[in-house]
């Protein structure tokens, strides 16, 4: 029918402007150019009698000539063709409303994370750069933020999936319909509420297997029953049911992947020696006022012993070296790893150029990082890198240990708890404040010479911190 129509459009349109050009070039209106291309465009677009009718009204208002006819044409047309078309041309799309939550980029060393947990559900609403999920990586949890302020619609990934930078998490709707989208999630759970009834006449089913059941177990316990016997004098095994299987985290993969690592390319060797803590703490004492009242911070342990470490990292550059295939790359800088333990696993964060902080930057820097590796926002670039670790377990009450080293590394440095013993100080026997500290190092790298020199230097300067004033 709508080829039939189009036909006589056609023929009544050519012939329309068969007249209507005649006319034309007995008018000559003042806009030859206009009228002599339109009657092209009718011809050349037989079903767009828009333009047709457009012209005419332009006509009427210049000119007088009569036009019944082509009118007569585009009347007997009918109206539901162009409103079809208009509206086709002008329908909105949907989908500019919706945007897509990806995963941002993770760093240059890591390809891929685990999506670890949503921190919202659909149909909450979400602010700009709000966090709506956590990818765990080998080293650190990043965020998943909202582009867009507005709705979540739906997850397109799920919990425990490995997920690329530019994956997509979330479809997230920008304008307020995003809750209409919801709301038929709720008439599609009442829909699936309703099939349950019919397991009922399933459970009618499956009640006369028990019975059957009951007496394969009677018959069962008389076959068993010589075992029990057996077992007796088999150790006993705890239930299966009594146990969890938890799949690792990546952190805690990485984690352990590195330290066997560590075991099976060093040779590893630990040296000991134990500091009297008196004089940094009288130290720390008599100026922790002060110096929190100049620097804002509290004055703690470890930074005195990072510029304790510094110090005979100078004095012992290959602690501070590492071996690369056949060569021995000595760095001219120290970086210090802190070692720090976090619900999700260990992290090192780096202390950078540590040689030219005093003793107020290196605490403000130690609690940054700290921080931000307890609330799982530290970057990849605050753990890359490092020449030195220290680890203290002293924290946690550990009274004695032996670390493992940190690769690409060749040393670490143990403290541990301080624990008053007695002491025999100008032949008198007095209770003093003990630490044990110890030094794991790379015997490919390091002799034993090297290493205990440096565990005295860190011993003398922490014993006697004006050590570090005179250079001496």
């Amino acid at each position: 029918m709508l080829g039939v129509l189009r036909r006589k459009a056609a023929c009544g349109a050519y012939s329309s402007v068969s007249v209507l050009g005649k006319s034309l070039h007995k008018i000559r209106p003042a806009t030859p150019r206009v009228c002599s291309s339109l009657p092209e465009e009718i011809i050349h677009h037989p079903r767009g009698f828009d333009h047709a009718r457009t012209f005419f009204h332009l006509l009427l208002t210049g000119c007088s000539t009569n036009l019944n006819p082509t009118r007569g044409v585009v009347a007997n047309l009918p109206r539901d063709i162009n409103k079809q078309l208009w509206s086709k041309s002008f329908s909105s799309n949907s989908e500019g409303d919706l945007v897509h939550a990806v995963v941002p980029h993770m760093g240059e060393s890591i390809t891929d994370g685990t999506l670890a947990t949503f921190l919202k559900k659909p149909g909450d609403r979400v602010e700009v750069d709000e966090p709506i999920a956590q990818v765990e990586t080998d080293k650190v949890t990043i965020d998943v933020n909202s582009p867009e302020a507005g709705v979540i619609q739906e997850f397109v990934a799920k919990e425990g999936d490995t997920v690329e930078p530019g994956t997509k998490i979330a479809v997230i709707s920008k304008s307020a319909e995003g809750v209409t989208h919801v709301a038929p999630s709720d008439e599609k759970s009442s829909e699936k509420a309703a099939p349950p009834p019919p397991p009922p006449s399933v459970e009618k089913k499956e009640k006369p297997k028990p019975k059957v059941e009951t007496t394969s177990v009677i018959e069962k316990p008389k076959e068993t029953s010589s075992p029990p016997k057996l077992s007796a004098t088999e150790p006993q095994l705890p239930p299966k049911d009594r146990e969890r299987r938890v799949p690792m985290t990546r952190l805690r993969k990485r984690v352990a992947t590195r330290l066997k690592d560590s075991q099976n390319t060093f040779a590893l060797l630990t040296t000991f020696n134990e500091v009297d803590m008196t004089n940094l703490m009288k130290l720390r004492s008599d100026y922790k006022d002060a110096f929190v009242e100049k620097h804002g911070v509290k004055l703690g342990l470890m930074s005195g012993f990072v510029k304790a470490a510094v110090s005979a990292l100078q004095n012992q550059p290959i602690v501070n070296a590492v071996i690369d295939s056949d060569d021995i790359i000595y760095r001219d800088y120290v970086d210090i790893s802190i070692a720090v333990g976090t619900p999700k696993g260990l992290v090192v964060p780096v202390l950078r150029d540590a040689g030219r902080m005093n003793f107020a930057e290196v605490e403000k820097e130690i609690n940054t990082l700290a921080k931000k590796a307890t609330d799982g926002t530290i970057s990849i670039d605050e753990m890359a890198g490092g020449t030195f670790t220290i680890s203290n377990g002293g924290v946690y009450g550990s009274l004695l240990s032996t670390p493992i080293i940190n690769p690409p590394q060749s040393a670490i440095l143990g403290m541990h708890s301080i624990v008053n013993r007695p002491m025999v100080v100008g032949g008198n026997i007095v209770p003093r404040p003990m630490m044990y500290i110890a030094l794991t190092y790379d015997h490919r790298l390091i002799d034993g010479r090297e290493a205990v020199f440096f565990l005295r230097r860190i011993k003398d300067v922490v014993e006697d911190p004006r050590r570090l004033l005179l250079d001496i």
